[in-house]
């Protein structure tokens, strides 16, 4: 158990929050977004799900929208961003948009973990993805009045307007109003860990998603630092957790792999990859508290997963 964290949480109620819980702004690079674009696009790839959407949405997409942006420079029409909190500044996404467009016209190989240590998912290559943005596909998609049009709807004025290709709301609950079935892909990039309702927020990625689309997500199950174990969140009780999370507006869930799952098939979704990142030396299961010490040995051992879900046809 970490007093540090339990003091951390308690200090909430007397600093507000949003000095103790920001975003960890990897998003405001354009490198980062373009390498978490890749990978999902791979992996979406190999289990033939649609590579060139119309319509995109991004659940918690941080310091900027900026894979979001590598989707709609990729070829994408729409995009909608859905975050807890407003992160995201329009410099910031021009910037990120300029960089991205540069990653793209030069056919760019994928960052990999010697730039970013952490990057999840795994690929098999770093080189860039020819057999799926093809040359083609890229002189439509990079097309100077195309690539105008987009950055255009980057400033406050663009953003504002009607036919705004790119709509970003937060606190996404409280007002994300879309349509059913018109949208072809979902994702997030160690986000849904975050999320205190992960059956509500599933079932809106299946109301979202046009019939036979997929979403795909990278989920961390790590304890973020509230212990000095991967798995020490597991070892809180309730009550002492809730000392942990303070006033603030969100942590982590603490839900496991398998509850992941169960939420995505209680929401009618098929699974098609679940690309499981297996550790081996958390606290035992002895030691974690009464909820937790019963999980499936899957969950004991999973820190992280990539999941791509299909709505059905």
């Amino acid at each position: 158990m970490s007093m540090a964290a339990i003091a951390k949480g308690l200090t909430t109620y007397v600093v507000p929050p949003r000095w103790l819980n920001r975003s960890d702004g990897r998003t405001h690079a354009a490198r980062y977004c373009y390498s978490v674009y890749m990978r999902h696009l791979l992996h979406l790839h190999a289990v033939d799900a649609d590579t060139n959407p119309h319509t995109i949405a991004e659940i918690g997409p941080g310091a900027s929208i900026g894979t979001g942006l590598a989707g709609l420079i990729a070829g994408a029409k729409r995009y909608h961003g859905f975050d807890i909190k407003a992160y995201g500044s329009s410099p910031q996404n021009l910037a990120v948009f300029d960089d991205l467009v540069s990653l793209f016209k030069s056919r760019a190989a994928i960052p990999g973990t010697d730039e970013f240590t952490n990057i999840k998912p795994a690929i098999e290559t770093t080189d860039f993805p020819r057999h799926i943005l093809t040359d083609e596909r890229l002189a439509q998609a990079l097309a100077d009045d195309r690539l105008a049009r987009l950055r255009a709807a980057l400033t406050p004025e663009g953003i504002a307007a009607s036919d705004a290709p790119i709509s970003y709301v937060a606190p996404w609950f409280e007002d994300a109003q879309l349509s059913r079935g018109s949208v072809d892909w979902i994702f997030s990039q160690a986000v849904m860990e975050h999320v205190d309702d992960l059956e509500a927020t599933y079932a809106a990625c299946r109301a979202w998603l046009a019939p036979g689309k997929a979403m795909s997500h990278q989920i961390d199950f790590k304890s973020h630092g509230t212990a000095s174990t991967w798995n020490g969140h597991w070892a809180y009780s309730d009550s002492t957790w809730r000392m942990v999370r303070g006033a603030r507006g969100y942590l982590i869930n603490r839900a496991p792999h398998s509850r992941h799952r169960a939420a995505m098939a209680a929401a009618g979704f098929d699974i098609l990859e679940d690309f499981r990142v297996t550790r081996s030396d958390g606290l035992g299961r002895a030691r974690l508290a009464a909820p937790y010490r019963d999980l499936a040995e899957d969950d004991l051992t999973t820190a992280g997963a990539f999941i791509v879900a299909r709505a059905p046809a």
